[in-house]
């Protein structure tokens, strides 16, 4: 199973969530204008998942007797971002359009797709997916004669895991994931 390897960390990628709300409406305008649908790449990128773990204690017992599952945050930051124009237009919404600024504007929504890859086996990969992700802070730095570096600080709704293994004798990576159909807290 590819989980078991040891990744390097590569780049990911920033697309627009093309959903059915405000926010994916302004979205499909902007796609629609530039005709892409990858606005920016991302790296430097570190992801924080925080779980709110309820601990519960008896009367009489100084140790926790057990821990509940709380809410759970997925946020992170990025230090580089390549950005063009239409990733610009979509950090503010429709105020970046001196032509159109009706109060109140949407903000936009991203999907982020990290790469991981496996310099051991070429074929492993993993892919960590965030979904929902609207940007939170952004700092940007244009240094005289040197690189435009950006900063930028998001939070997301979810996270999944895309692990990708190559079969033996070579061919396509075949994705793997546990099956959860099974409500196991029925039983």
């Amino acid at each position: 199973m590819a989980l078991t390897n040891v990744y390097t960390g590569a780049n990911g990628s920033l697309t627009l969530a093309s959903e059915d709300t405000p926010e994916g409406q302004d979205a499909s305008k902007v796609l629609t204008t530039y005709g892409i649908t990858t606005v920016g790449r991302v790296t430097g990128i570190r992801i924080q998942v925080q779980t709110e773990l309820e601990e519960f204690h008896e009367v009489g017992r100084r140790h926790a007797v057990s821990l509940h599952p709380g809410n759970i945050h997925v946020s992170g930051t990025v230090e580089r971002a390549y950005v063009n124009g239409a990733l610009l237009f979509l950090l503010m919404g429709r105020g970046a359009s001196p032509s159109n600024i009706t109060e109140p504007y949407v903000q936009p929504t991203f999907n982020m797709t990290v790469a991981l890859n496996d310099p051991a086996a070429p074929g492993n990969s993993l892919s960590l997916e965030l979904k929902g992700v609207k940007f939170q802070n952004w700092g940007y730095a244009l240094p005289e004669d040197d690189v435009v570096m950006e900063n930028l600080s998001f939070k997301a709704l979810t996270i999944r895991v895309l692990d990708r293994e190559a079969p033996e004798g070579g061919g396509e990576a075949v994705a793997t994931a546990p099956d959860f159909s099974e409500d196991s807290t029925t039983a």
